[in-house]
Formats: structure tokens, sequence, C-alpha cells
């Protein structure tokens, strides 16, 4: 089967986008890992199928790269808007339904995608972590080398503890860096560290408010392997968080047709 394809990064978090709004694609959880492996396919962390929604601009699905299906995905959400532009599905201001529910997004002249994420409340606070659901659930932690620690080994094993390894989640190691956050995210389904990921920026410039040392009230300036990201929000209370944005690139890299099995 010769499937077209079309490759995006956002801010070093790449993916797979394919067009499937006429209903033609169906793939297995093998064809998308395969799809994803970096030395046999085309090499991404997600693949992301967009398909017509009633109601919407568009749909978003999104798998992992080992071909399950994921929970939200920020960088994706801004990436799968970029596609949308270019299919013409979209001019400048999107609307589209995702595993978390309904997301707004535009894109500037710059093509700076800007996504709303979901309202975050409940958040939990550990002894030395936080844990909270930005679409995807994250453990956040703050850490005084986050330039030199072993990203991969120390968030495996948090992700596989007694508590986590059923279900998963994402681990995001933080430190503030002059006027950024850095942040460095293992992430579950790629079940290693990858360059970017935009629900883990997110819970992390969260965090940063609530432990004071997001650089503004209401905004923190990311720092990741993969670029630079901004959070904007508004909080009520301690711990609730709305009108939640992340903004930053979304840019096309290639676009192809490979035969798969």
């Amino acid at each position: 089967m010769q499937l077209s394809f079309y490759k995006y990064q956002g801010t070093g978090n790449d993916f797979i986008l394919l067009d499937n709004r006429l209903n033609t694609i169906s793939l297995t959880t093998e064809q998308i890992s395969f799809l994803c492996n970096r030395r046999f396919g085309i090499g991404a962390d997600g693949l992301m199928l967009l398909k017509l929604e009633p109601g919407f601009d568009f749909k978003m699905v999104y798998y992992n790269s080992d071909g399950n299906p994921s929970s939200m995905c920020g960088n994706g959400g801004r990436c799968i808007t970029a596609f949308a532009k270019h299919l013409g599905v979209i001019e400048n201001a999107a609307k589209f339904l995702a595993i978390d529910g309904s997301h707004e997004a535009t894109i500037d002249e710059n093509e700076i995608v800007s996504l709303k994420m979901q309202d975050v409340k409940n958040i939990e606070e550990g002894e030395d972590y936080f844990y909270l659901n930005t679409g995807s659930p994250h453990y956040v932690k703050t850490v005084s080398d986050v330039e030199s620690i072993d990203v991969k080994s120390l968030g495996a094993s948090i992700r596989n503890n007694d508590r986590f390894k059923e279900e998963g989640t994402n681990v995001n190691f933080i430190e503030r860096h002059e006027d950024n956050l850095f942040v460095r995210t293992y992430e579950r389904g790629v079940e290693d560290e990858t360059f970017s990921c935009g629900t883990g920026v997110t819970a992390a410039a969260l965090v940063a408010a609530i432990k004071g040392i997001a650089n503004g009230k209401n905004n923190c300036l990311v720092k990741t392997l993969g670029g630079d990201l901004e959070v904007k929000f508004e909080r009520v209370l301690e711990q609730n968080f709305y009108n939640i944005w992340l903004i930053g690139p979304a840019e096309f890299v290639f676009n192809g047709v490979i035969n798969i099995k």
C-alpha cells in the first residue's frame, strides 16, 4: 500500500501527518510503529490523522510512536493546525476536536501557532513533585542540574514505578534558567526523552507559577532541547488555571510517499 504523508515538527517534537478527510486510511498498531521508526520508517515521535468532524474544522487522531492511541499532544495540536492551513481546511484560526475535547488555535503572520489547552485543576502536590493533567498526565519535579541529568533513566524509573506502571505517565524535570524555565521530558509511548513535549511544557509552566519561578504572573517562557515556547494562563485561587495557551512554531519538514505492508 502506498501512503502519502507530511512531516512536521514543533520545537523538535516531530510528527507524521496524514490527510484522512476521505476516511480511506486505516492503519494497524504495527504499521504506525513502523512508520514512526527512525531506522526503518519515516521516523517520528508520533503520527496524526486529520479527519472531518461535524461542528468542527477537523478532528485530530493521535498515536504515539509505539503505535498505540495516546492522550492529547500539545505540540502535535500545533502542528496539525499548521497542516490544516496547508491543506486549505482553515485560514488562520481553527476549532478542532481531540481526544481530550475541543481546542481552539490561531496562526499569526510569522507562522507561530497558539493552541488553547484545557483548564487545569486538582493538582497533586507531593513532597518533591507535582502531578497534574494537561490533556496528558504529567509528573513534574524541580532539579538543580537539568542539563546534566539522565532523563531517560530517571524518567523511566518514575514512569514504571508501582503507581504509574499500568497506565504510565510523562515525567518532566524543570529548572529556572535566567529568564526561562528549562524543561526536559520523558514521554510514555515514546519511552525516551523527546526534544519537546507541549503538554509537558504546559504542566511545567503551571508548576513554575505555583512555585513562584515563572518569569511572569500570567505567563512562562520555556526552553526545551528543541527550542523555545511560551505558556500564557490565568489563575483562580492557588492551583486552578484557565485560558491556557501554548505558543510556538510549527514547521513543515518534508512530504513524500512510502510503501507499507
